[in-house]
C-alpha cells in the first residue's frame, strides 16, 4: 500500500490477488478482422457492436481504414500486414476467440496474411466476403477473389455471400432459383463447411439459403422497407459469429441471428444523409441511443 499524496491509499499491482483464471465465470469469446468504419455503421464497429448485444466479448483486428459515411466511402488506407499478423497472434495468445469473423480485408496480401494465421490458430471463422459498399463504393481488389478462393474460403466454417458476391466467388450468373442452388455449391465446392446466400438481392421475398455440401435450407423472412440498411452483412455475420460461441450449431446461429438483424432494422433510427446504420442494441434500450436522447432530455428539464 502506498500514500499518493493526496491522502488516498493505493494498492500497488504486486499486492493485488488476482483470481485464478479456472475460478473465474466463463466468458464467451469472439474476434472480428476487418475494416473501421468511421461513420460506425458497419465493419468493426458495426461486429463489435453486435457481439455486445449478444453479451459476447469481442476484440478486433483492424486490417484497414475507411474515412465513411452513410453516403459513400472517401478513403481507404490499408494497415502494414506485419502490425495485422502482430494483432491476431496477441489476441489470440491472450484473450482467445471461441470463433471469429472476417468481413472487408481490401487486398490479396490481407487475404493471405489473415487467412494464414487464423488456420494456424485453428479457429472456427465466418467469412464475409466484403466486396462491394451499401453505397456501391469497391472495396475489394479485384486480384484478392483468386486469394479468397485459394486461402481464406478453405478454412472457413461458414462463408455468407450475397447474391452479387456468390456470382464472382462461383463464376456463376445468377438468374433463378436453379443458377443460385448452383452458385451455392460451387461455392461449397471451394472448401467452406457451410454456404449462407443471402437473399436481399433477390426479386420478391429475401429468402436465405443455407447450404451444408448436401441439403438446402430456406429461410424465409419478409422485406423490410426503408434505410436502414448500412451494415446488414457485417451485422449478420457478426450475430452468427456470436451466436456460434453461445453453444449454437450453424442453421441455429443462422436463424437467430437473421432474426435478430431483421429486428434491428425494424427498430433503425435516421444517422447521416444517406443508408442509415441498424439498431444494433434494440433488445436493450438501455444502451441505445435512444436511452442517450431520453437522458439529455431530462438533464436539460433539470436545468
Amino acid at each position: 500500500m502506498s500514500d499518493n499524496g493526496n491522502g488516498q491509499i493505493q494498492q500497488s499491482t504486486k499486492d493485488q490477488v488476482l483470481v485464478p483464471e479456472e475460478d473465474r465465470p466463463r466468458v464467451p469469446k469472439a474476434m472480428t478482422v476487418a475494416t473501421s468504419d468511421s461513420g460506425a455503421g458497419a465493419g468493426i464497429q458495426a461486429d463489435l457492436k453486435t457481439f455486445a448485444a449478444h453479451g459476447v466479448y469481442g476484440t478486433s483486428t483492424v486490417v484497414a481504414i475507411t474515412a465513411q459515411s452513410t453516403k459513400g466511402v472517401y478513403a481507404i488506407a490499408e494497415v502494414p500486414d506485419e502490425v495485422i499478423v502482430a494483432q491476431i497472434d496477441m489476441m489470440m495468445e491472450d484473450i482467445g476467440a471461441d470463433a471469429a469473423k472476417t468481413g472487408m480485408l481490401s487486398s490479396r496480401l490481407i487475404v493471405e496474411v489473415v487467412a494464414d494465421r487464423l488456420n494456424a490458430w485453428g479457429v472456427p471463422t465466418v467469412v464475409d466476403p466484403v466486396m462491394v459498399a451499401k453505397s456501391g463504393d469497391q472495396l475489394l481488389q479485384p486480384n484478392a477473389v483468386a486469394a479468397y478462393k485459394r486461402h481464406l474460403l478453405p478454412t472457413a466454417l461458414v462463408v455468407t455471400p450475397n447474391i452479387p458476391e456468390a456470382e464472382v466467388l462461383s463464376g456463376i450468373t445468377i438468374t433463378d432459383e436453379a443458377s443460385l442452388r448452383e452458385a451455392g455449391r460451387a461455392i461449397a465446392a471451394l472448401g467452406p463447411k457451410w454456404v449462407l446466400l443471402k437473399g436481399g438481392h433477390r426479386a420478391g421475398p429475401p429468402v436465405d439459403l443455407l447450404f451444408n455440401g448436401t441439403d438446402f435450407t430456406e429461410f424465409e423472412a419478409e422485406r423490410i422497407p426503408g434505410y436502414n440498411t448500412h451494415g446488414t452483412g457485417c451485422t449478420l455475420s457478426a450475430a452468427i459469429t456470436a451466436n456460434l460461441t453461445l453453444g449454437h450449431n450453424v442453421p441455429e446461429a443462422v436463424e437467430a441471428s437473421i432474426a435478430y438483424l431483421h429486428g434491428a432494422m425494424r427498430a433503425g433510427y435516421a444517422i447521416g444523409g444517406g443508408h442509415s446504420p441498424v439498431n444494433h442494441f434494440y433488445r436493450h434500450p438501455e444502451m441505445g441511443p435512444s436511452a442517450a436522447q431520453g437522458t439529455a432530455s431530462r438533464r436539460l428539464e433539470d436545468k
